[in-house]
């Protein structure tokens, strides 16, 4: 389980998405509400296992570095159009949980 409450409150975003969403860091932090906190969201889904990290992307739509092929296989796999290192176009739920 999270240590602090905004990783918590990162959980709960990303676990209420659906296969074909993707957020960026900054929409989670956002929803989780601490915009601006896009660094931290990053940190919380290296620090946690058994999230759907692979629905986060940069706001460019790139994929995480060093991760980008495992990401864009389960993208695609979701049925998310992928092209080269990013999500293309990129895309959003938007949605608040």
């Amino acid at each position: 389980m999270p240590g602090t409450e905004f990783a918590a409150k990162v959980h709960e975003v990303i676990l209420a998405t659906n296969p074909g969403d993707v957020l960026t860091y900054g929409q989670v932090a956002a929803l989780a509400g601490r915009p601006g906190a896009a660094r931290a969201v990053g940190a919380t889904l290296a620090a946690s296992t058994g999230l759907p990290w692979w629905r986060v992307v940069q706001a460019s739509g790139r994929l995480a570095t060093g991760k980008e092929a495992e990401q864009a296989r389960r993208l695609a796999a979701e049925g998310v159009p992928v092209r080269g290192d990013r999500v293309s176009p990129p895309r959003s739920t938007g949605r608040p949980v």
